[in-house]
């Protein structure tokens, strides 16, 4: 039977919490299959997939997360119609991927849907941004939040309540519905970027052909680590990727970015109240 929905999950040395998210997603009413992309040094998470819907994959090295969801998705993108792009720390409740597929069926102009996104504790993610400028991706960290607290509340659209269907032009990588017809079109996972940036570049690229949208009458629950606030590593990691980021697409002037951020914050400002 053709699959209705794919998904991947990137895993690296990941604790057994990963079960919770495959779970989610194998709940689905829908023709779905899994791809573990597994980054780990050994195959110890082979185990995963005890699933015959679950494909393991051991990659044999560390690829990073775009590269590996690369793997899954070479394998799909000509037979599954959606590829869900998918954190080991996600869950949901049986219904949301349902309700995605619903909506992008009956949303032929739309390339990617993020529903909401909830901490553990039940608070809002802030996950529907504009197109990031230096300061809202490096400089800000050195700084104290007093400077950038209401830039931060802009960049991440707060103002817009988080309780309407938006057109987004920067939607987070924990939980990507994708068209793969769109993928098909604007191509993959930016390989250069080993992991942070690389759902920015997809978003951004998508948005400029079809609608990147974020669905609020669905939700899931992100346990975020944050990690590139927790190790000197990862902070390295993470600022140059974005160096690569802004090498491609631009550091001060970058038109594109201007027009798509001001004709957004417009739509939000007109849709407020």
């Amino acid at each position: 039977m053709k699959q209705q929905v794919t998904a991947s999950i990137v895993l690296y040395n990941t604790d057994a919490s990963v079960k919770k998210t495959i779970e989610s997603f194998l709940a689905c009413s829908l023709h779905v299959k899994l791809y573990l992309i597994d980054n780990s040094p050994g195959d110890t998470l082979r185990s995963l997939a005890s699933d015959p819907r679950v494909e393991y994959i051991h990659s044999g090295a560390n690829l990073g997360f775009g590269r590996a969801h690369n793997v899954a998705v070479r394998e799909v993108i000509d037979s599954s119609p959606y590829h869900l792009v998918l954190n080991p720390d996600i869950s949901f409740e049986r219904g949301v991927i349902e309700e995605l597929y619903t909506f992008m069926e009956k949303n032929r102009g739309v390339g990617h849907v993020m529903p909401k996104v909830y901490y553990p504790d039940g608070s809002t993610q802030y996950l529907c941004k504009l197109i990031p400028t230096p300061f809202d991706l490096i400089f800000k960290r050195f700084l104290p939040a007093s400077f950038s607290d209401k830039r931060m509340e802009r960049f991440q659209l707060r103002s817009s309540g988080y309780n309407k269907e938006m057109d987004v032009p920067y939607l987070s990588g924990c939980f990507m519905f994708l068209r793969t017809s769109a993928l098909r079109e604007v191509g993959l996972f930016d390989e250069r970027f080993f992991m942070y940036p690389e759902d920015i570049d997809l978003t951004r690229r998508i948005h400029r052909k079809y609608r990147t949208v974020f669905y609020p009458e669905v939700s899931v629950i992100h346990a975020h680590a944050a990690e590139s606030y927790k190790s000197f590593r990862m902070l390295y990691i993470h600022i140059a990727n974005m160096v690569r980021y802004f090498n491609k697409w631009g550091w001060l002037f970058d038109a594109e970015r201007r027009r798509i951020n001001q004709n957004i914050l417009s739509k939000v400002k007109n849709n407020e109240g």
